[in-house]
């Protein structure tokens, strides 16, 4: 069955209005729900041991079955197709075709698209509002931010901000909740991944080695996976979207000055000489998390990392992110179409 369902998806990925309405916002929403109500309440990640399970038993399998090789070569690929074949199914049942949905931008009917100066209008605003929230907390421009919260609290306070999206987006109603720390955290750290959402059962991971800074916007876009917004660039900006929106402070910080941070990356892709105009007026507070976070990132750096990111590259390419890790810095567009509209 794996050629007719690879046939069956590569048709249904033409119909991104069909994918949106029955199954991102229909069977999608169903399913989900029950994953959340049934695995969400235990203390630690179900998919991650489900992950070590596989893995063992794979292993094993393949050592019992060497023999197989030469002898019984045909059977041998059509046990791993078929192992294959269970795998891309569930996949594309409990999460994967919402890569096919409609664009975010689409559905909030906002442009793709954007020009120099409203990009630029747009990220004067977020070092305005950047800077506010980080002198109302420090009183300081020269301190860093440091949360005064667990990583385990933050991860119970995330949900929160998208309480206050629900008059906005109806469909980012989130609940109950699934949202754990990994068990995986010092490999994925190694790999250059800060968390992940685990397809199969449909839990939110948090790398719990990051920077506590960083753990409101990684923990709500997560959350944005777990809804259904597969896109890398569309939780991005429902990650900074949820944080501005929650009732914290600390929440508001982090995610007024992830989306400044993007925006900053790309005016200085667009212009070097103003991006150093525009980076002098950020509180120099602002900028020590944002080194703390860079950092941390180096003091990680593997020499396979380039593999893990090649890897996952490609995942998303075959998955119609056309752009694949670099739709990352495509949440410019819907941040600067929607604050320019909406205002901050």
């Amino acid at each position: 069955m794996l050629i007719p369902q690879y046939l069956v998806v590569t048709l249904l990925a033409n119909f991104p209005e069909f994918i949106d309405h029955y199954y991102s916002n229909g069977f999608y929403q169903f399913i989900s729900q029950i994953f959340r109500y049934t695995l969400g309440w235990f203390p630690f990640s179900f998919g991650d041991l489900l992950y070590v399970f596989t893995i063992i038993y794979s292993i094993r399998w393949f050592y019992k079955n060497k023999k197989r090789i030469r002898k019984d070569t045909k059977n041998w690929v059509i046990d791993i197709l078929a192992s294959a074949s269970v795998f891309y199914f569930a996949f594309h049942l409990f999460w994967g075709l919402n890569y096919y949905r409609l664009p975010l931008h689409e559905n909030l009917k906002l442009n793709s698209d954007y020009t120099t100066e409203q990009l630029i209008f747009v990220t004067e605003k977020l070092i305005e509002k950047s800077n506010q929230v980080h002198l109302k907390i420090t009183k300081n421009d020269t301190l860093k931010i440091q949360m005064p919260y667990t990583k385990k609290a933050l991860l119970n306070l995330a949900p929160a901000g998208f309480e206050n999206l629900k008059e906005l987006f109806p469909n980012l109603e989130y609940h109950p909740k699934s949202i754990k720390k990994s068990l995986f955290s010092y490999p994925l750290t190694y790999m250059g991944f800060s968390g992940y959402l685990n397809p199969f059962t449909n839990e939110a991971h948090i790398d719990n080695l990051i920077p506590s800074y960083k753990f409101p916007t990684t923990a709500s876009h997560e959350i944005a996976h777990q809804l259904g917004y597969a896109a890398e660039n569309e939780a991005n900006f429902i990650g900074c979207l949820a944080s501005i929106n929650h009732k914290n402070i600390y929440f508001n910080y982090a995610g007024y000055t992830a989306a400044l941070r993007f925006c900053l990356n790309e005016v200085y892709k667009r212009n070097p000489c103003l991006f150093e105009d525009m980076i002098a007026d950020v509180n120099q507070g602002i900028l020590k998390n944002y080194k703390e976070v860079e950092l941390f990132w180096n003091v990680h750096q593997n020499p396979m990392e380039p593999f893990f990111k090649l890897f996952y590259n490609n995942f998303l390419k075959a998955n119609k992110q056309t752009k694949g890790i670099e739709s990352y810095s495509y949440v410019v567009a819907l941040l600067t179409n929607y604050f320019d509209e909406k205002g901050l």
